[in-house]
């Protein structure tokens, strides 16, 4: 690993601009957003571009929108399909595209006029396969911003490791939107149609394991809606977090086993086993009326994912990044849900706030 402190990146001039980059823009019924995002593509400063836009089955007007955008820019191509998500749409995209670069924009967030000159840019300087850059998280009230003036080029696995290990301060994530990848790095690797939440994080791990060299923009060219109006717990989230979440998750540490880094295979289940706690703990917070049932659910989850891991189960909390408190957690569970809620409930409502006032 590379760190250029306080890097400029080379500006790339319109004669210059050689390499067609295709933009994939996701789109279901977004009517209030989609032109503010396309918008934000079409007056990149990097010009050579090829915006593709998918409209998968939209019931709004978003559709009539992309066609009317298309009639304002010839780099525009339209795709209207039969509503599939987002999976389906990202490859739809990706089947017909023909840059050389290929980068993702969900059609409801926008992205910064230099974001893919930047990204380019810190590609061709740094010979890399992939770049990826921050993000600012807008809601509704706020936005957060943790950008640092930096670069960091990353060499052979060193991305995908970091990745897995959730690292703050590279915040590379699940998502393919803040990325920009080499086309041959993608061959072979498409989004699972099967799954309609969480189809990036397979695809994203394929793809840093894939990379010789990957540089990192520590400054946010992205911009990522966050609706705080939603609610966390809803039928629609439990549903998906059981029918592809879970699933997905399970893939990924296969597929980490696959290409021999059960190290990291380790480490992800550590944060998955820490993601299904919390999630039952959101459950019984809730005031679901079937919460019961979920709650059911997910213990015979949790239950089973010990199981099956009987044999790596302390190697997974062994890791340098565990916390030895989440071990205490999970084989407190495993003995008794109940007894692990009623020392969960003492711990939020006496302990800590007693740590808290002893600190001051």
């Amino acid at each position: 690993m590379k760190i250029f402190n306080n890097h400029t990146l080379a500006p790339i001039p319109i004669e210059s601009q050689n390499e067609l980059i295709s933009v994939i823009v996701t789109v279901y019924n977004i009517e209030k957003y989609v032109e503010r995002g396309v918008n934000s593509i079409i007056n990149q400063t990097y010009k050579n571009l090829e915006i593709i836009l998918v409209d998968d089955g939209s019931t709004d007007s978003g559709a009539g929108i992309c066609d009317e955008l298309a009639k304002r820019d010839d780099r525009i191509v339209v795709i209207h399909k039969k509503n599939g998500g987002p999976a389906d749409a990202r490859n739809t995209g990706m089947a017909v595209a023909k840059g050389s670069l290929v980068g993702f924009v969900d059609g409801d967030d926008w992205i910064d006029e230099d974001m893919y000159e930047k990204m380019y840019s810190a590609v061709l300087e740094q010979d890399a396969d992939m770049a990826v850059c921050r993000y600012r998280q807008l809601y509704k009230d706020f936005t957060r911003d943790d950008s640092v003036d930096r670069v960091i080029l990353f060499e052979g696995q060193e991305a995908l490791q970091y990745y897995v290990e959730e690292r703050e301060e590279y915040n590379i994530q699940n998502a393919a939107w803040n990325k920009l990848f080499r086309r041959e790095l993608l061959k072979g690797i498409n989004f699972p149609v099967e799954r309609w939440c969480g189809e990036d994080i397979v695809f994203t791990t394929e793809a840093l394991s894939r990379v010789k060299r990957c540089v990192y923009l520590d400054s946010a060219c992205y911009n990522y809606i966050i609706d705080r109006e939603g609610s966390i717990m809803n039928t629609r989230i439990i549903t998906l977090t059981f029918k592809d979440l879970i699933p997905i998750y399970r893939e990924k540490t296969k597929f980490l086993i696959k290409i021999e880094r059960q190290d990291l295979a380790d480490v992800h289940d550590y944060f998955f086993y820490k993601r299904m706690l919390l999630f039952y703990n959101q459950l019984k917070k809730s005031s679901l009326p079937d919460k019961n049932k979920y709650l059911s659910k997910i213990t015979k989850v949790i239950n089973e994912e010990v199981l099956r891991n009987q044999g790596r189960y302390d190697r997974i909390y062994e890791s340098s990044i565990a916390n030895p408190n989440e071990k205490r957690k999970m084989d407190l569970f495993i003995k008794s849900p109940n007894l692990y809620w009623c020392i969960m409930i003492i711990n939020e409502k006496f302990i800590l706030p007693i740590k808290l006032k002893l600190k001051k």
